[in-house]
């Protein structure tokens, strides 16, 4: 990959180095830590210090003592170690790295539709940006949402965005009336039914498991429905040898790598592809990560009265998660 070419990062990276290698030694030299979502490449989540998804990311994010994160994810979750952690260096590979998810509900339409419904408690899923975090009262991610909703008082009412198919499907577990907030994701938008039931047909040994973002006529045929986590343990403790993902596919790697011996079949999107991959995710590469660690940029930097406002929403929802062992 021609790095200078791409007009984002003005820097040759010498053809011999061993990136693993020279990764490793940043590591050591700047007190550094890599934070990896599920969701990257393979070589990023092999070098990663931690992999895991949004909550996971965000408790190791609160409780790291290192100087510089190294975050390899996406632009929201950048934003939240930054907001966990406001003297310490964040940066990332690609600032580009955005969120379908976070782009489909712009703060200012937010606040409007907030101000219409004054009386109703906000619950966020974390995928949204430090604005709409800052507009929220609590934040929740897909491991914790329904203890989330739980904790409100029943005679509350909640809005709950951005995510309309995860906030459904909260609603459906919880029994819980919500306004939900017209957002998606397009990576677990775009899972074909139709495409699912042949693999199904093809594949009557495999159990189906699915991510609750996704939309409720694939969440109807899941065999089981968890956060990214709670699919990848459920393929660890399942006696089932073969599963179809419904979720990004950058999830595979650790599958295979937990359980070798049994097989994963990506869940096959509306297109052409065999698997679904997040565009946004898939910006960050292994080179990419080792510039922005050797020269500490791209850095994430936010302003001190907006991350006090988002700090507090993501708090609640790490002390949340903390009673109910998540």
């Amino acid at each position: 990959m021609d790095l200078k070419k791409s007009g984002y990062l003005d820097y040759e990276i010498d053809p011999t180095l061993d990136l693993f290698e020279e990764i490793e030694k940043i590591k050591k030299e700047k007190n550094a830590i890599i934070l990896a979502h599920y969701y990257q490449d393979a070589d990023i989540q092999d070098v990663a210090d931690y992999i895991g998804d949004s909550l996971g990311l965000a408790q190791q994010a609160e409780k790291t003592e290192a100087s510089m994160i190294a975050f390899a994810g996406v632009h929201f979750m950048a934003e939240t170690a930054k907001i966990l952690n406001p003297g310490k260096k964040v940066v990332l590979p690609d600032l580009r790295a955005g969120c379908s998810l976070s782009d489909s509900c712009p703060p200012d339409k937010f606040s409007a539709f907030k101000t219409r419904h004054p009386d109703h408690v906000v619950i966020s899923y974390i995928n949204c940006s430090a604005e709409i975090k800052a507009l929220s009262d609590i934040i929740c991610t897909s491991t914790n949402a329904i203890a989330i909703v739980n904790s409100v008082p029943k005679d509350k009412k909640i809005i709950f965005a951005p995510d309309k198919n995860l906030g459904r499907y909260v609603m459906e577990k919880t029994g819980r009336e919500m306004l939900l907030w017209e957002g998606a994701c397009m990576v677990h938008e775009i899972f074909s039914l139709e495409k699912i039931i042949q693999l199904k047909n093809r594949h009557p040994e495999a159990d189906f498991i699915a991510h609750p973002e996704c939309e409720e006529p694939v969440l109807k045929m899941a065999d089981f429905i968890g956060s990214t986590t709670g699919l990848l343990n459920y393929t660890k403790k399942s006696p089932k040898n073969a599963f179809i993902v419904a979720t990004e596919a950058g999830i595979l790697h650790q599958m295979s790598k937990a359980s070798p011996q049994k097989t994963f079949i990506p869940a096959p999107p509306d297109n052409l592809c065999a698997c679904n991959d997040c565009p946004h995710m898939k910006l960050n590469t292994l080179e990419k990560l080792y510039l922005c660690m050797k020269y500490e940029k791209p850095e994430l930097e936010m302003n001190e009265e907006l991350r006090l406002r988002a700090l507090k929403p993501i708090q609640k929802m790490l002390e949340i998660s903390r009673q109910h062992g998540l």
